[in-house]
């Protein structure tokens, strides 16, 4: 159990609608309060897709759920905002503007969690209850020895810890303006919504023609994302912070760890994570 923790949800209806990154189509969200051990989950044209590790598919610059032919695109900002605020249960009702599609996205915004934070703190949290009416134990899950992965040039380390905490590395040799950043953070306390959901997707000009080649990035612009040049620079300063692009790095990772949640317990571990990216 979670320091005597239950489980929460929404204490009412969050409706958002806006700009997707890679479609550049229009989507809108409906988020529900939920039954406690239900977790997150999304309904996309009837279709039930459980915010879980059992549903991600490999996609580019994007995290990607897919249940029987149904894709649901870019949900890392809005899933971080839900575990880092404590939203443990909610039904996600997620559509666009075409009703024959196939797969949607998220939308956008600014490129941070900021609209999901507010959108939370605006509507509130109340304690989830199960079917029966019973309140339901919030669990974390924890580690009992060390655990290593590594990629070409990244890796992630995560310890076995009595709280979370996070740190990130990036290192961009050929991009002066960022080079490396490395960001630590408790990352599920107050220090998110002060420090983490704000910092927004950052991506490097040089390689923008090649990713709208592959049909990715459509509805990017310079109101969605902080973009930098290897030659210029930041080209729409100014940054929230000065390791804004870390910062982002920890905002995805948490919405990437939410998807290890299980019956409405939290997806993050108790465990000291490390990770690192060069690029």
């Amino acid at each position: 159990m979670e320091n005597g923790k239950l489980q929460q949800t929404l204490a009412g209806c969050i409706e958002l609608s806006g700009k997707t990154l890679h479609s550049g189509k229009v989507s809108k969200v409906k988020i529900w309060p939920g039954f406690a051990g239900e977790g997150r989950y999304f309904e996309f044209h009837s279709n039930l897709i459980p915010a879980s590790i059992d549903f991600v598919r490999e996609s580019l610059l994007c995290t990607t759920l897919c249940k029987d032919g149904y894709k649901i695109r870019t949900v890392e900002h809005l899933l971080s905002a839900l575990e880092a605020k404590g939203i443990d249960n909610c039904r996600i009702q997620i559509q666009s503007l075409d009703s024959e599609d196939t797969e949607v996205e998220v939308p956008i915004f600014d490129g941070s969690a900021n609209a999901w934070v507010e959108a939370i703190e605006q509507v509130g949290r109340k304690e989830a209850l199960d079917r029966c009416g019973n309140n339901v134990e919030k669990l974390a899950p924890y580690l009992s020895e060390p655990f290593y992965v590594s990629r070409n040039d990244s890796f992630m380390v995560a310890f076995p810890a009595s709280k979370v905490h996070i740190s990130c590395g990036i290192d961009f040799p050929k991009v002066p303006a960022i080079g490396c950043q490395w960001f630590s953070s408790a990352a599920l306390d107050d220090s998110y919504e002060k420090h983490i959901a704000c910092s927004r997707t950052f991506c490097i000009y040089e390689e923008a023609e090649h990713m709208c080649s592959m049909g990715l990035i459509k509805g990017g612009s310079l109101d969605n994302a902080i973009v930098c040049s290897a030659i210029r620079g930041w080209l729409n300063p100014p940054l929230r912070f000065p390791d804004e692009p870390c910062r982002h790095k920890v905002l995805d990772l948490i919405g990437d760890l939410s998807l290890f949640a299980r019956s409405g317990s939290r997806g993050i571990p108790m465990a000291r994570v490390i990770s690192f990216k060069g690029f």
